[in-house]
């Protein structure tokens, strides 16, 4: 954080904000840059192989074959724009994309192995790297799933079950089939309330008038019998400027700025909506003047775009604290999870549920994906929304 400008706790750690700061100007690199690139790493292929194999042949075919695979990883990120998936640039992952595949074909030959273990494993290598590219950019972004849950609280007693949908951070670049299932499975499943907690475009269209259109197309369609409540997400995606484009035009949706409203049609419940500046310091105290409005009788449901007012809230006795922000990492590594969240408390409240005395936290994986010049990836992290039954306890 120090040392670096235009910068919010909690949104990313230094380190990652300096290389997305770098992203952002590789995204400006025009073609033939990108030819001299893969160029360069097909040429350091190519006399690797044929300097260990001692055959310029087998060096050529090596380097053919990568080529080929680089500039097939070149029309993947490029097509991404042209077939309506996502709206990113293509210079930021093929940088990253084409030395990795690079490392894949130079390291088994550097290893003492036979002739056929290393055809192998340089195959193996290369098969699973063009299965994660086309996955992560073209399957996984738009596998949409649906998490239930149930959470029961005595405050709830007598009271009918309420279907709460949870959504958070469209990030909107244009509407994509992964919006148009989102509104297909929201109708379908007709939630008794809906609540929105954040990010409503993508940060590298924040002022691309098409893109905010679309977010209000999106908006619109959104209804529930006990309505729809929203809160602004991160100050850099959420800006001033966006909020007065798109709130007034969707006046059936409430949106929450550092107040509580009470349910009409469920009183038992009573919504808590934060304004995010992803500053503890300034946001905790904000929270405590509000929450000590509601009643201790009262089911509590706190939208919050960002999981870090996690231990405030626990005591707090929030019911139920619903959030988005960390995306579950977007890309998630097996065994690990995620590799970076934007969360002060790092991967403690990565994604998914979390219990802490009497309060339930949902940090939801989200809908959309990041923007400048990160990859319009996901791995192992489904974009989600989630549908919690509250209900009263048992007598």
């Amino acid at each position: 954080m120090a040392g670096t400008r235009n910068r919010i706790p909690g949104v990313a750690s230094a380190r990652f904000h300096l290389i997305l700061l770098f992203s952002v100007k590789l995204s400006r690199l025009n073609g033939i840059w990108l030819a001299v690139y893969i160029e360069f790493f097909t040429l350091l292929t190519l006399f690797t192989w044929a300097t260990r194999m001692e055959s310029l042949d087998v060096g050529l075919a090596v380097g053919i074959a990568f080529l080929t695979l680089a500039v097939l990883d070149w029309i993947a990120l490029a097509q991404l724009p042209r077939r309506g998936r996502s709206f990113g640039p293509v210079a930021p992952p093929l940088f990253v994309l084409v030395p990795l595949r690079a490392a894949v074909t130079i390291v088994p030959v550097l290893v003492p192995l036979s002739p056929l273990w290393i055809a192998t494993l340089v195959e193996v290598g290369n098969f699973a790297l063009t299965g994660y590219v086309l996955d992560s950019l073209w399957g996984e972004p738009f596998r949409l799933s649906i998490t239930r849950l149930t959470l029961r609280s005595s405050k709830l007693r007598g009271a009918p079950p309420l279907r709460v949908l949870h959504v958070s951070d469209f990030h909107v670049e244009r509407l994509t089939r992964r919006e148009e299932k989102m509104i297909k499975w929201i109708n379908e499943l007709r939630p008794d309330l809906i609540v929105y907690t954040g990010d409503l475009l993508n940060f590298s269209y924040i002022n691309d008038e098409r893109a905010r259109a679309d977010c209000l197309r999106l908006l619109t369609q959104l209804h529930a019998p006990l309505g729809v409540y929203g809160v602004p997400g991160t100050p850099l995606i959420d800006t001033p400027e966006v909020q007065a484009a798109l709130y007034p035009q969707t006046p059936h949706i409430h949106w929450l700025k550092n107040e509580t409203i009470e349910i009409e049609g469920y009183p038992q419940l009573q919504l808590i909506g934060l304004t995010c500046t992803h500053d503890p310091t300034l946001d905790a105290p904000r929270f405590a003047q509000v929450r000590a409005t509601v009643p201790s009788e009262k089911f509590t449901l706190l939208l919050y775009h960002s999981p870090d007012l996690m231990p405030e809230a626990v005591r707090a006795g929030i019911d139920l604290y619903l959030c988005g922000h960390t995306h579950g990492g977007q890309i998630r590594l097996p065994l690990w999870g995620a590799i970076v969240t934007g969360s002060l408390y790092g991967k403690r409240y990565e994604m998914g549920r979390y219990q802490s005395g009497s309060t339930t936290l949902y940090v939801s994986r989200g809908i959309g994906l990041e923007g400048k010049g990160a990859p319009r990836m996901r791995f192992l992290c489904t974009p989600e929304m989630e549908l919690f039954e509250l209900r009263g306890s048992e007598p």
